[in-house]
């Protein structure tokens, strides 16, 4: 019996120690990957600034003729608010 238990406490042991390496390996490479994942947010980030760069102008130059009836009305709009409000007041002058 006491055979049997010294036994069971080494394969116990044998365990604990093999699932401990697993353990650290497992952390280890946990943090390797969060390392290339936040690696790749950046770059992600990055290039995908880059490509809004590039392509923000260019859908803007196509929604052109279709916003430009708009711009227009807004601008005469605009137009005749500033005629009929005059011209603006002169700022008193800083004495100091």
């Amino acid at each position: 019996m006491f055979a049997m238990s010294v036994l069971l406490m080494l394969v116990l042991g044998v365990w604990l120690a093999v699932a401990t390496i697993g353990l650290v390996f497992k952390l280890t490479f946990g943090l390797i990957g969060v390392l290339f994942s936040v690696v790749g947010a950046v770059l992600g980030v990055v290039f995908g600034g880059i490509a809004l760069l590039i392509a923000a102008p260019l859908v803007a130059l196509a929604l052109l003729p279709l916003c430009l009836p708009v711009i227009v009305l807004v601008a005469v709009i605009w137009a005749i608010v500033r005629i009929a409000r005059g011209p603006a007041p002169t700022a008193p002058a800083n004495v100091h």
